[in-house]
Parts: structure tokens; sequence; C-alpha cells
């Protein structure tokens, strides 16, 4: 079909991702100006499906946007009442005596995102705000200049041939005059713009961890609201960047995770694993015994912070939140840094509607001063758990003002090859807990994909899997992956790659660690993925 063919939509601004940047970003644009048209699209069947995090947040920009939240709240919001950090070994641990002050979040509440996310849309709405679930964007659209002039929606009813099925529908172009990129860490369509543009041209790679979360139910009387506990240590190395959070919340709920960073050398390590190794310590098993666990997920987690930031502005669009690269690593917070990015650019638009000089706004504002401060916390870990936390301790006591900023090099390079160094041998522990395996992990994510749909995630060479990289690697997407998309399957003519695309809950790791750069993660149809619930 022409391009003439397809339905176009015009609004002022169109924002991709209904995340806490998109939304909060829609919100400040319309209070400020209600006449600014202004539509969200978001790629998950309901907005907050496919949003998952921690998440204990910071209030301030929460207040200054809704300054009356507090009085009708998200369905999920406890306040945070207690913190703990805890040095794991293998049999028990050690809680350290001070909580780090990036982990102390008295004033702060434990919220789930994606329930958050969801009590957002509907203010959004009441302000004029178009919001569309399940439209995907597949592609930016640009002028003869090059200049972003919207994004294009991904077709429906393909089948995984390409060919068109009976109810085929084309996907409409959206037209703005200025595009949002709020997609989150490692959106798709800002990876293209940043090389397109050459966004990075100035800064480091970007560095990213992943985040894998379950929501459990447990019995009567194990559950003290508002308690938030943070562990270092096993099962992860010295040399594994690895760290776990466990909230608790009302009704006897407890949400808990494991963060991986993605810089990991080891070529065997299996970052669901861990997560699962953790939730078996003598310390947290007695938590969960006799539980079930409601919801499940993974997502990566955007790690690089200053150094890593790359230009937020390009000719009709710009960057907020996390798909900017704005998480506070040591604090292990982003939400609030994604309010305040998507307000300062609802604020430049106000007054331009020209994305010209969001940049330097954005350097010039508190989120960047947060992470200037922080900037060399996580890259100090590179050199193993103890010199890290020294590191930590330095950077903290001074605030950050070392005269040197430490380099973040890209998460896909870190790998050892097989038999280059001596991996840490694991001490791991018989498992009891649930869930058993990866596949049985995906059905509490409840993600859904159309079986014969175009492949979302496409692998440039497929021959490297089973020759340069079986040899090299021991084909780690087959362990990095949370949701065990990768098979390395042999039959009748030999081994092959096989995806079980329809596992996939759109973390993006495969996008990220795959050590030849040649899985790219692209949006399925619109709706598809997982189903998180409260995550």
């Amino acid at each position: 079909m022409t391009d003439a063919e397809r339905d176009v939509m015009e609004y002022d601004v169109v924002t991709v991702g209904a995340g806490p940047a998109g939304l909060s970003f829609a919100i400040r644009l319309k209070q400020i100006n209600p006449d600014i048209s202004v539509c969200v699209i978001e790629k998950s069947s309901t907005i907050g499906a496919h949003i998952l995090s921690g998440a204990v947040i910071e209030p301030g920009p929460l207040d200054a946007l809704l300054p009356g939240w507090r009085d009708a709240p998200p369905p999920i919001c406890v306040a945070a009442k207690e913190d703990e950090f805890w040095h794991l070994n293998k049999t028990g641990g050690r809680k350290f005596p001070f909580v780090p002050p990036g982990m102390n979040n008295h004033g702060n509440f434990i919220v789930s995102l994606g329930a958050m996310c969801a009590w957002l849309a509907p203010q959004a709405e009441a302000l004029g705000v178009e919001i569309y679930p399940g439209f995907a964007a597949a592609e930016t659209l640009h002028d003869d200049q090059g200049k972003v002039i919207g994004v294009r929606i991904g077709d429906m009813g393909v089948a995984r041939d390409g060919s068109h099925k009976p109810g085929y529908t084309a996907g409409i172009d959206i037209h703005a005059k200025v595009t949002v990129l709020a997609e989150g860490a490692r959106g798709h369509l800002t990876k293209r713009l940043v090389k397109r543009f050459a966004l990075d041209n100035d800064s480091d790679p970007q560095g990213y961890s992943i985040g894998i979360k379950e929501l459990w139910q447990v019995p009567e009387g194990r559950v003290s609201a508002g308690k938030i506990v943070h562990t270092l240590g096993w099962p992860a190395d010295n040399r594994t960047y690895g760290g776990s959070f466990l909230y608790h919340l009302e009704n006897n709920q407890i949400a808990l995770g494991y963060v991986s960073g993605l810089d990991y050398k080891d070529p065997g390590y299996k970052p669901w694993e861990a997560f699962q190794q953790w939730k078996n310590h003598p310390l947290i098993a007695p938590l969960l015994e006799g539980g079930t666990i409601l919801s499940a997920g993974a997502r990566a987690i955007v790690t690089g912070g200053w150094q890593s930031l790359p230009k937020v502005e390009m000719p009709g669009a710009l960057l907020i939140g996390d798909t900017a690269g704005l998480l506070n690593v040591p604090k292990i917070k982003g939400t609030h840094q994604a309010i305040r990015s998507g307000m300062l650019a609802a604020e430049h638009l106000a007054q331009s509607m020209d994305p010209a000089g969001f940049d330097a706004k954005l350097r010039a504002s508190d989120a960047m001063k947060e992470l200037k401060r922080v900037r060399n916390i996580k890259p100090g870990f590179k050199k193993g758990l103890w010199f890290g936390m020294l590191n930590a301790g330095w950077e903290t006591v001074t605030g950050g003002l070392s005269p040197w900023t430490l380099k973040v090099k890209p998460d896909w390079s870190s790998l050892d090859k097989l038999g280059e160094h001596e991996q840490s041998k694991r001490d791991y522990v018989q498992r009891t807990l649930a869930p058993r395996d990866r596949l049985q992990a995906v059905y509490y994510a409840a993600t859904e994909h159309d079986e014969d749909q175009p492949v979302h995630l496409k692998v440039a060479d497929t021959s490297i899997c089973i020759t340069r990289c079986a040899e090299e690697y021991d084909n780690p997407c087959t362990r990095f992956c949370p949701a065990n998309v990768y098979e390395i399957v042999a039959d009748e003519t030999g081994k092959r790659l096989q995806i079980n695309a329809a596992n996939c809950v759109h973390c993006k790791t495969c996008d990220i660690k795959d050590p030849y750069e040649i899985i790219t993660w692209v949006t399925p149809e619109g709706g598809s993925g997982p189903n998180y619930q409260n995550l």
C-alpha cells in the first residue's frame, strides 16, 4: 500500500509510551495550555500492563505535578516505614549497621508502577489527553530534511510469512509538530534515532541491568507493611554486580526482585537463576514458603547515568525518562526523574513547541545535578564488590566532587570468551520455591502474542549462532533471556536457533547483551506482550 492510503491523525504532540514520564509530560502540558492537542500511544493492551519496577518513589516531583494526589493515591501505595540493608553469604548474612543515604527511604512510598500509571492515565484524559493503548509505534516519520514529524503505528493482522490475514488493518500515521519519546529503557525507536542523529557522539555508551520481579501473596503474619529490605552478596560473586529488593506491601503481599548488571563477564551467568537462588536463601525463603505468585516479569533498567546521557533533542523530537537514561543507580530509582523530566519537557514545549534548547535545559536541571553526584558509583563496581563499596562510600561522602569521571563501556562487550578467564564457582542451593523454570515464570507474566505474526526479535545472521557464538560463548542468549525465548535445537539437518517469540516479556536484554550485536528487538503487533498485574 502507498503511504498516501494510510489514515493520518494530526496532533500538536505525540508521546510514545504511557509510563510515568510520558503521562507526566502529557498532564503537565495540558495543565499549562489546554489548547495544545496531545496524544499518548502505548504498545500494551492496557495502561500499565508492560510496566515493571521495584518501585519505591520519591514523592517530590509527583507533589509538584498533582498537589492533591495523597488524598486519592494509587491503589498500591504504602508509606516507607523501615529500611534494612544486608550482605548475604550462602547460609546467612550480616545486616549493615547503617543504610546508605541513597537507600534511606524515609518519606518515600512503595508503589506498583504499573498500577500508578493506570491511575495517572484517567487524570491525563480528564485534562483532554487522548490515550491509545494497543498502539505500537513501529517507526518514526521524517520529512525531506530528516526532521521527525510523527510515528507510524504497526500494521495489525500480518501473518508470520508477511502475508495479510483476513483481519488485516494498516497502521495509521500520527503526525505531530513534536514527537516525545518516553519508551523506557532501550526504546527501540530511540535506539534508531540516537544512531540517525548521532545523539551519543559526546557521551559514553548506555549501560543497563536486568531487573526480574515477582509479586507474592504470603500467609498471614509475615508482612510488615512499609518495610524495605535490600541485599548485596550471594548469589552474585564479587565480580558480578547484583542485588535484591524486597518490599512489604499491604494485604499480606510482598514485591521482590533481583537486579543483575548486564556488564557481567561470565558467559555462563543466568540472571533468572540468580534471582531464584536468592529467593531460596535461608533469610528469604521462610517469608515465601506456603505463598503463591500473583505476577512475575522482567525489564531492563538503564544504569549508565550522567556520562551516558545522549543529547536529548533532535529536529522534531525529544527524549525523556528512562529512554534518555535518567535513573539514579545508587537509589535504584528513576520514577521521580521520569516525572521531573516529563514536566520539564512540557514546560519547554509550552513556550515554543520546538525541541531546540531542551537538552541544555535538562542538563542544567536538578535531575542532572542528582545524576552527576552519583556518576562514579555504578562504574566503580566493575573492579569488584569491595572496591565498588569503598568507592561508593567515597563518592557519597564527597558528594561526587571527585575530579574524575569513570567510563561506561557497552554491556555487549564485557563477556569473557569460554576459557578466557577462570570463572567464579557458583555455590548454588537446591530450589524448592515456585516457579520451577523460566517457562512457568512466563505463565505468571501472562504474556500473549499471536503465534502467527512476524517474529519481533530480528537476528541479522543466524549462522553466527551455531558457529562463532557456540564456539566463543556457548550461546549466552539461551541463558540471559528470562523467558526462554532463545533455544539451540538439533534436528536431522543439524543445529539451529529457535526463537520462541511468543514467550517474550519485552525486557530488551537480548538487544543489549548479545555479544555480536545482531539481535534487534522491534515492536510486535499492538497489544501483544505481558499483562503484568501490579508490578
